[in-house]
């Protein structure tokens, strides 16, 4: 009879070795072609390996719970004579993976039971209680919970809800042909559509953190006020504040690179920008929202922000941005404060890590130390947020980060020149 080994197969560029789960098997039994034979796990997939040939298991070397590296030799199968085409040689086959794979990081245990590096994942990805685990029914050997009892599991519990008094809550998805007469269907634009996927992908990429800060910003006032008017002869510019908050972002950037980072596709690796590419998301007349982007941001003077802020700013109100008006952004700044809010929680503007809202400039009551004692008069502040990406961006980074840009429009040189 012909003996065929068979061997982990290759299962992503990063797996080097597998957890064997359990053989579905025993020793003896006959096993036809792409039936499983074995389920192994690692902290980025769940897979059923699946017999390469049809025939009798002769031998299994390793045991339930043992490491495998990938490539090694689990299992021998005993060909059947029909298939077999030699006798008492051995061959060994690569069996393939049958399923995809799921990049998630492993967290720890979470019952008592045997669960996978997988549904582990799975069950921390989607914030599953414990009381949720107890609910879930195991469809695999003595019970165990698998991949697709899990997600049949979240599938169901997203349809239906209860509150605390056992009211049935609907899904919030709704069909627009449950409305009555009186309910206008509007159909979204294409470029809502966009901005729609756009932002239901950030927050499903990214774990979303916001700090905020409230510098005072009366210098930052001042100094512009005094000056618009010979910025504007001097240069042919409108200065706002925005090119004057967009220095002070660079500069922040400047000194905390690893803001202006993105994550790659395998959310394994960091992508650290050279370019300091500032987006500055803009309202348009329909209501919809683009974010055009300054490139090269770290190069220019206030002179050259403001110049490509009202350029790119007059280009999204008149449907004149070009492809490239809006690529390669590493920031993104967006001024809530446009419409009158103390503040926002912006979400990220995906592939950056971090974007940062202004809010309205208000006058408000403040204590201030003189040699006389304290005093109370009234100063100019403003709300900042930074929503940033918690992958890779820590409250520490975050919090430093949006610091150093209120210290920078805080403490704004009163007497800096045109």
């Amino acid at each position: 009879m012909k003996k065929i080994e068979l061997t982990i197969p290759k299962l992503g560029e990063s797996v080097e070795s597998v957890q064997l789960v359990r053989f579905t098997k025993n020793i003896g039994d006959f096993i036809k072609e792409d039936e499983v034979i074995a389920e192994v796990s690692t902290d980025k997939v769940d897979s059923d390996i699946p017999s390469a040939i049809s025939g009798k298991i002769i031998e299994f070397r390793f045991n339930e719970g043992d490491e495998i590296k990938i490539g090694e030799i689990f299992a021998t199968i005993e060909q059947t004579e029909s298939d077999s085409s030699s006798e008492n040689s051995t061959d060994k086959v690569e069996v393939v993976q049958t399923i995809s794979t799921t990049e998630l990081n492993e967290i720890s245990s979470i019952s008592d039971q045997f669960l996978s590096p997988l549904v582990k994942n799975i069950i921390q990805k989607e914030n599953l209680q414990s009381e949720d685990i107890s609910q879930i029914k195991g469809s695999g050997r003595e019970g165990r919970i698998s991949k697709n009892d899990v997600l049949n599991y979240i599938q169901n519990k997203s349809v239906t809800d209860f509150d605390s008094s056992n009211t049935l809550i609907e899904n919030t998805v709704v069909s627009s042909s449950s409305f009555g007469a009186k309910s206008e269907i509007i159909e979204m634009d294409k470029m809502r559509q966009l901005i729609s996927k756009h932002m239901k992908k950030s927050k499903q990429t990214s774990p979303h953190v916001t700090a905020y800060v409230e510098p005072d910003v009366t210098n930052f006032v001042k100094w512009r006020e005094e000056n618009k008017a010979k910025f504007e002869t001097k240069y042919k510019q409108k200065l706002t504040y925005t090119p004057m908050i967009v220095d002070c972002v660079v500069r922040a950037i400047k000194d905390f690179p690893m803001i202006n980072v993105s994550v790659d596709e395998t959310e394994t690796k960091i992508i650290k920008h050279n370019e300091i590419n500032i987006g500055i998301a803009t309202a348009l007349p329909n209501n919809n929202l683009i974010v055009p982007v300054i490139k090269q941001a770290g190069e220019l003077n206030l002179e050259g922000l403001a110049k490509n802020v009202n350029t790119i700013v007059d280009k999204a109100r008149n449907n004149k941005l070009s492809p490239d008006d809006v690529r390669g952004g590493t920031f993104t700044i967006s001024n809530v404060g446009t419409f009158g809010n103390l503040m926002g929680t912006p979400i990220i503007n995906q592939p950056e890590v971090a974007i940062l809202a202004t809010g309205v400039i208000k006058k408000k009551p403040a204590v201030l130390e003189t040699e006389f004692g304290d005093i109370i008069v009234a100063r100019q502040f403003m709300y900042l947020s930074l929503s940033f990406d918690h992958r890779v961006v820590d409250g520490s980074l975050g919090g430093v980060f949006l610091k150093r840009i209120s210290d920078y429009i805080e403490n704004w040189d009163i007497n800096t020149q045109i």
